[in-house]
């Protein structure tokens, strides 16, 4: 089973910059995206073999994810059940036989660590939300989550360290996930690989330096780590400023 994950920053502009190129030519089993900054009418996608799943923000050109899915999945649901976390289009759950799968778009701590205690909430209500579903069955996570996890995960970790995405508090609670029995697939296969990222800044033309942060994901339940066949970072894919993230697995 292959599975991409994208932060698309804004899927009408990724449309624009090649995005269904990439889709059809990696053939995924299911795609995951993050960002996509619509709302409902805005886009008709034709994607001939998908079921497609769409979670729009209250807000207009902000957040959202979608699931496009070759098979039917048992049962979709958006958010995480609680009214505070789920105006904006953060998290779509698809039940499958084997395992669920959850796209998620996690709340940035913004400059300043403005929302960072928002976040602290966030990470404590969707990790019991995992670990409800896990519970039942396996879970595969994937998504933008918004933190650098160790300083081999971003290019220049001193000057960033009380930096949304690289707090002391966010790195803690991802390494909180890890610790409740969930897996980060690619530093599973690879974990001294160095200089692999996943967003660049457009501000600073970081991408042309490789000045990056890996902040995208696929975790999944620690049962599920013997079926990890491949894990990639897809950093020769442009048409955003995050990349798409990889992962296959046997089941």
């Amino acid at each position: 089973m292959r599975l991409i994950s994208w932060n698309v920053n804004g899927i009408r502009a990724a449309v624009k910059k090649g995005f269904m190129d990439f889709f059809d030519d990696v053939d995924a089993d299911i795609f995951c995206l993050q960002e996509t900054k619509l709302s409902a009418g805005q886009l008709d996608l034709e994607l001939e073999g998908y079921h497609q799943y769409w979670n729009y923000a209250e807000k207009k050109g902000y957040s959202g994810t979608a699931v496009f899915t070759k098979e039917e999945p048992i049962h979709v649901s958006y958010g995480i059940d609680m009214e505070e976390h789920d105006k904006e289009g953060r998290v779509i759950t698809c039940e499958y036989e084997g395992f669920f799968l959850v796209t998620c778009y996690t709340p940035n701590s913004q400059r300043g660590l403005a929302r960072l205690d928002y976040r602290m909430e966030w990470e404590e209500d969707f990790r019991k939300y995992l670990n409800m579903l896990d519970q039942v069955k396996p879970v595969v996570l994937c998504g933008d989550l918004n933190v650098a996890h160790k300083e081999i995960d971003l290019k220049n970790p001193a000057a960033n360290r009380k930096n949304a995405g690289f707090s002391d508090e966010e790195r803690s609670q991802f390494q909180n996930l890890l610790d409740a029995g969930y897996t980060d697939t690619f530093r599973h296969l690879y974990p001294d690989a160095a200089d692999r990222y996943s967003w660049w800044s457009y501000i600073t033309k970081a991408r042309e330096r490789n000045a990056g942060w890996r902040i995208d994901y696929f975790v999944v339940s620690d049962r599920l780590a013997d079926s990890i066949v491949e894990a990639d970072i897809r950093d020769d894919i442009f048409g955003s400023d995050h990349c798409p993230v990889y992962l296959e697995l046997d089941l």
